[in-house]
């Protein structure tokens, strides 16, 4: 469970718990007990573990959060969050060093600490910090991240990951280059801290293969131990760990419950349960763990054989050590990578292909009630997941940012194929926004992020060319993922540069071409790498224009780049032709922009006085910079109206952010400076309202105070607009 405020008299506190050990002490009914083990055998254990809870109070975890929260600088947050944060903190700091204090006493002060710790509000407005995916991740000490198939949770201001270390995330990152079938010996499940979900700071191994699962067994007796999430409970203090476990000398499959003080406790053996009622078999096919708004914690699950119905099941509320009879959602083709996400007050459901761990779209269905165990739409492929697989990823797990600014659903794929540069190690994360009625994934090699306020953009360097390395396909395939066929003989081969497991060759004269939904305007750079005979990458922009770099014949893999590429915001297409019969090899194409955003000189927000918007200003579709963007009437001459002040006369460029998510086409607009119309200006569509770009004109302006106005010519209207850059006038 999250942390919810709980108003209670200590005497009924007390009570409460007299009754919970008589409940405790009491034989499970057959709908929760674990099938592996008697009537008797089932007594015993919930005696021992309820002898465990009612002993002498000893909590490692209050004290050092205490400890932690000692450190807050309160300059660094606004005095409405702090007062109450502090006085949470030192009475947590009076219940720690109380050597009387009782289990729901010290339960109390540590939930009261990290629910004010949860509401503190930066007195700023933070920073972006950026995600690069395709790459190995390092911690706050250069030391390599290892965390696969776990899930990120935010307990207090702090966010936590947890995950499974591998002894093939260690080969692999050694050496991509190769394959390392079903290297899957479990090491330890690492936890990791961060502010930013960027930075990750190495905290403890809260289990590793000497910890106890129960019956004098441990981690290292396993066979398979993977697929995790934690739950705080309120009513006991403690962190709740449910990972799925295979391990013959306690029944077999199954889902094990470790406990913590901290979230970065060493933990210890809670419970083992095999069987979830409503569950067709015992143990869970894939799993995670969702917390809800409202501080209830589910396991989100398939059943283990065949995977093709999906559950949500409750954790028990009174010390999550029990999985509850389980609610089945879906049905149909067998799923894996089961997560669950929430936005704007719906439930999604995401799975992949059940298909031995590789790549795939993410399948979503979406609640069609406020209740997460009610009913659910039918399946629906997640857009935005189709052009590369996911970004080459299956499904692992989602982080929800509730930022000042907006909230953010990150996606965190796990890559755990058997096959170079695909393997177990990577860890990809992507934003997901809604755009319409539906979820929108955006498939990002890089993009940058601010935790504070919720917002996130592209970054610099991310490479706008879908499935790049040809990994996406698991086997040899006549069309390739995100590359349309356009005649000859086209295919996946193996073998591809720098050791990757695939390439892409097209023969015969044969061509494939992919169409990048929007790029913004600016200057770019193509590069690949080529072998076999000769060939050529065309790439046109929106407006038609088009580059062309040959590429010549090669025995070996050599490297090919085209720079200065001027492309307007929209859509490109890169298309790769063989000059004739012979067959061309590319590997690792590359389109990113190497100008700047905008130009230099003074930015004017839409949202900011003495703008004028016609419309309203908005802040529900992502990617905006400020407070919000200009949504205008849906009407000819419904203008956005800046005034700028340049320091001196002359000409100036003006970039204009937008983003225009109407399928339709372009949305024009007269470009009016100081009342003088100076040209027009055709604003294409981005794909969605959340894809902005930017689109650079010239502009003459005096020195001091000028009007530019964007005055549309059509019913649609302007698109949405953002702001204005302008850069120094020159004379």
């Amino acid at each position: 469970m999250r942390q919810r405020s709980r108003v209670v008299s200590k005497f009924w506190k007390l009570a409460a718990a007299a009754l919970l050990s008589v409940a405790l002490a009491a034989p499970l009914s057959a709908s929760t007990a674990a099938a592996e083990t008697s009537a008797p055998q089932r007594q015993a254990t919930e005696l021992q573990d309820q002898g465990a809870a009612a002993g002498p109070v000893v909590d490692r975890g209050l004290e050092s959060l205490v400890s932690d929260y000692q450190t807050r600088t309160p300059t660094k947050y606004t005095a409405d969050s702090w007062k109450p944060f502090a006085k949470a903190l030192t009475a947590a700091a009076e219940v720690a060093g109380d050597t009387s204090a009782t289990t729901s006493d010290v339960a109390d002060a540590k939930t009261a600490l990290m629910t004010a710790a949860a509401d503190l509000k930066a007195a700023d407005e933070g920073t972006f910090q950026t995600i690069t995916n395709n790459t190995f991740w390092n911690d706050t000490s250069g030391n390599p991240i290892y965390s696969q198939g776990g899930g990120v949770f935010k307990f207090g201001d702090t966010y936590y990951w947890y995950g499974v270390h591998y002894t093939g995330a260690e080969l692999y990152r050694a050496n991509a280059t190769r394959k390392y079938d079903g290297n899957v010996s479990f090491v330890s499940i690492p936890v990791y801290s961060s502010k930013d979900l960027v930075n990750w700071k190495f905290e403890n191994r809260v289990a590793t293969r000497s910890t106890g699962v129960g019956s004098g067994a441990n981690l290292s007796g396993a066979g398979w131990v993977g697929r995790l999430g934690v739950s705080y409970n309120e009513n006991t203090g403690k962190y709740v760990l449910a990972v799925q476990m295979w391990h013959t000398g306690r029944g077999g499959h199954g889902v094990l419950l470790l406990q913590g003080d901290s979230p970065t406790d060493t933990f210890d053996y809670g419970y083992f349960q095999t069987q979830i009622t409503n569950s067709p078999t015992t143990g869970t096919g894939d799993q995670t763990v969702f917390a809800d708004d409202n501080g209830k914690d589910y396991l989100i699950f398939s059943n283990r054989e065949g995977r093709s119905r999906g559950f949500v099941a409750k954790f028990r509320e009174s010390d999550s050590l029990r999985i509850e009879p389980a609610v089945q959602i879906r049905s149909g083709a067998g799923r894996e990578g089961n997560a669950m996400f929430k936005l704007d007050g719906k439930y999604y459901h995401a799975a992949s292909d059940l298909h031995g761990w590789n790549t795939s779209v993410n399948y979503v269905n979406e609640s069609t009630s406020s209740n997460v165990q009610g009913s659910y739409s039918s399946e629906y492929v997640l857009a935005g997941t189709e052009m590369d697989y996911s970004h080459v990823t299956q499904t692992g797990f989602f982080v929800t940012v509730k930022g000042t600014k907006q909230n953010t659903v990150i996606y965190a794929g796990d890559r755990w194929a058997d096959f170079a540069w695909n393997g177990i190690g990577y860890n990809q994360w992507v934003p997901i926004t809604k755009t319409g009625a539906r979820p929108q994934f955006h498939s990002v090699s890089q993009w940058q992020f601010n935790a504070t306020t919720g917002e996130w953009r592209v970054g610099p360097a991310n490479n706008y060319i879908l499935n790049p390395d040809i990994q996406a396909d698991r086997v040899i395939v006549s069309s390739v993922r995100g590359w349309r066929n356009l005649g000859g003989s086209v295919t996946n081969v193996n073998g591809g540069v720098n050791g990757s497991r695939f390439a892409l060759q097209v023969s015969n004269s044969g061509g494939v071409e992919q169409r990048v939904e929007s790029v913004p305007a600016g200057t770019y750079a193509l590069a690949l790498h080529t072998r076999g005979s000769a060939g050529q990458v065309v790439i046109t922009g929106a407006d038609g224009s088009q580059r062309t770099l040959a590429i010549p014949s090669s025995s070996g893999w050599t490297k090919r780049e085209l720079t200065g590429i001027a492309l307007p915001g929209g859509a490109a297409t890169v298309t790769v032709r063989a000059s004739g019969s012979g067959g061309v090899t590319v590997d690792q194409l590359s389109l990113v922009k190497t100008s700047a955003d905008a130009p230099s000189g003074q930015r004017y927000e839409a949202e900011t006085a003495p703008a004028v918007c016609q419309g309203t200003i908005d802040s529900n579709q992502a990617g905006y910079s400020g407070a919000g963007f200009c949504n205008g009437t849906a009407a000819a001459g419904a203008y956005a109206q800046f005034t700028v002040t340049p320091a001196t006369a002359g000409t100036a460029t003006v970039a204009v952010r937008f983003a225009n998510g109407f399928s339709s086409g372009a949305r024009p607009a007269n470009l009016i400076v100081n009342g003088s119309t100076v040209g027009t200006v055709s604003f294409e569509s981005t794909g969605a309202w959340t894809t902005w770009t930017t689109k650079t004109v010239t502009v003459p302006l005096n020195a001091g105070s000028n009007t530019i106005r964007l005055d549309p010519t059509t019913a649609a209207g302007l698109p949405n607009v953002d702001y204005l850059d302008v850069g120094a006038a020159a004379g």
